[in-house]
């Protein structure tokens, strides 16, 4: 059964390990695989998500199956008064697990979020390639909002990004 709970201080090394894995069977994800050691590492990884519970002001999320953890989101807010009202999306599933509702829970507790921490607009970008992500989104009340051309090189080729938001 998978449990969607916050991400706690004590997940940390579970996420460092579940980034990484996600890194290296995606290529939808920002780092190719073994690039996130490059630049970062399980002490900053740690300390900059113990930094963003402690400020509250995000929302963690993580899809656990027996302690394991399998997805995230992770929805960042706006640090400056003029942005503090919107929040970026990040957000990503291993493999085994995608199709079994994960997402949906996911952009269901970000929306809840969103209304009661005084969130008016969402945003994130997507691989325009990603079929499967951008249904999720569509079915969550995103819209596309712009093209990112040649935003991003994956296995040698240049590749479009959506822009994607929601009005809360």
């Amino acid at each position: 059964m998978i449990e969607i709970r916050s991400l706690q201080p004590g997940d940390a090394d579970g996420f460092w390990r579940f980034l990484n894995e996600l890194d290296g069977e995606t290529g939808y994800m920002m780092y190719e695989p073994g690039e996130r050691a490059q630049h970062s590492s399980p002490e900053g990884t740690s300390a900059r998500l113990r930094d963003a519970l402690a400020q509250g002001s995000d929302l963690l999320l993580g899809a656990f199956e027996a302690g394991r953890l399998v997805g995230y989101l992770w929805a960042e807010r706006g640090a400056l008064r003029r942005v503090a009202h919107t929040a970026y999306i990040v957000t990503g599933v291993l493999a085994a697990y995608r199709g079994r509702g994960i997402g949906t829970a996911f952009f269901e507790r970000l929306d809840d979020w969103a209304r009661t921490s005084g969130i008016v607009r969402l945003e994130l970008t997507v691989e325009c390639l990603n079929e499967a992500a951008i249904r999720l989104y569509r079915r969550s009340g995103f819209a596309v909002e712009g093209v990112r051309r040649k935003s991003m090189r994956v296995g040698g080729a240049f590749v479009d990004e959506y822009y994607m938001g929601k009005m809360v």
